[in-house]
């Protein structure tokens, strides 16, 4: 059977899954575009910029601008570029940059939890309206007869939509999970690179 048969014994419901299965896979394509493309540079990037603070606190804000194409590099240059704020408007500042660049993250994630959770009950309804449509072509004097073998053709039909939705569904949740992995891991780096800046910043305050 192929494809094409399985699409169309599935029944109405298998077009919803296919739009559904569509935005999935656009999103998840994007998602991992994105995310391999700063995870291979991040973490070389904060270590030049914090190692530039040490030194000289002009050419990290200069490195940290250079890097606006990177998360992290916007997070950290939004401090870095501040004139001799006070200690607390530094930290807020590091504070506001993290929850935009973290929330900008998160673009897609409510399209995925969508697909996750109307996937299954599409596929739940499929084969239900496919099972209501076999047990309503059985007639009170076929039953036990040759003319009943069609309708558990049918039903079998009928579980199409549900085994779609669930591959749908499933699909869909193992990136989900993915990427809520690579944004925690983002939260930590967010939080450690923003506290040692912080303390390079009072260690510069306090050295005048």
């Amino acid at each position: 059977m192929n494809p094409v048969d399985i699409f169309q014994k599935g029944g109405i419901v298998m077009f919803p899954l296919l739009i559904l299965s569509i935005l999935s896979l656009s999103t998840i394509l994007e998602r991992l575009w994105f995310w391999t493309s700063i995870l291979t540079k991040e973490r070389i990037l904060v270590d030049q910029i914090l190692a530039a603070a040490h030194q000289d606190w002009s050419v990290a804000a200069g490195l940290a601008k250079q890097s606006h194409g990177q998360p992290v590099g916007r997070f950290l240059s939004t401090a870095l570029q501040l004139d001799n704020p006070e200690p607390e408007i530094f930290r807020l500042c590091l504070e506001s940059s993290a929850h935009d660049e973290l929330t900008a993250m998160r673009r897609g994630e409510k399209l995925l939890e969508a697909v996750i959770a109307i996937s299954p009950l599409l596929g739940l309804f499929g084969t239900v309206v496919g099972l209501i449509r076999s047990l309503l072509s059985i007639r009170i004097g076929d039953i036990g007869t040759a003319a009943t073998s069609g309708v558990t053709l049918g039903i079998g039909e009928a579980l199409i939509s549900t085994a779609a939705g669930l591959v749908v569904a499933i699909t869909s949740l193992v990136f989900y999970r993915l990427f809520q992995g690579f944004l925690f891991n983002q939260v930590k780096l967010f939080r450690k690179s923003g506290n040692d800046l912080e303390l390079l910043y009072l260690q510069r305050k306090a050295d005048g």
